[in-house]
């Protein structure tokens, strides 16, 4: 069976404003950021304020086509871990590189929203915002390898 072939357009939603210039690996949860959503979203953001935590989805636009050909590496670059293939890692080097972070929701200010520990760097394009439920968000007995957690 193959995937079928199917042309898909996603326009961004909003974009990202930090001071990260360049990807890196780790010490995300720091990082203050602001989404600044289209104003045309500004009414599909009523209530949001009311969640402490948010699934951001996103372009990692920095991503270059060659890279998206890649189909195994070492987690986190780390050559003392497993080669995995990509769909096992959270590598950004991807086919589609499409970033999932959950963040925490810090201030909501009309179609700005300032979130903890969102792993994108200044001008990446924003694709989709949804509120973090726990327990629809985080299965019961979920399980990781080892090597996932080092």
């Amino acid at each position: 069976m193959t995937a079928k072939k199917f042309n898909i357009s996603l326009k961004p939603i909003g974009i990202v404003r930090n001071d990260i210039k360049q990807p890196r690996r780790e010490d995300w949860n720091t990082v203050i950021s602001e989404i600044v959503l289209d104003p045309s979203c500004q009414k599909a953001l009523n209530r949001i304020e009311e969640f402490s935590h948010l699934i951001v989805t996103y372009w990692m636009h920095k991503v270059l086509l060659g890279q998206r050909l890649i189909t195994e590496v070492h987690p986190r670059g780390e050559k003392d871990l497993p080669l995995v293939g990509v769909f096992t890692s959270r590598s950004p080097m991807r086919p589609n590189p499409v970033g999932i972070t959950t963040v925490k929701l810090l201030a909501r200010t009309g179609n700005i929203l300032k979130v903890a520990g969102l792993d994108a760097i200044n001008g990446t394009p924003v694709l989709d915002i949804k509120p973090y439920i726990p327990g629809y968000d985080s299965p019961p007995n979920a399980r990781t390898p080892d090597w996932a957690t080092k």
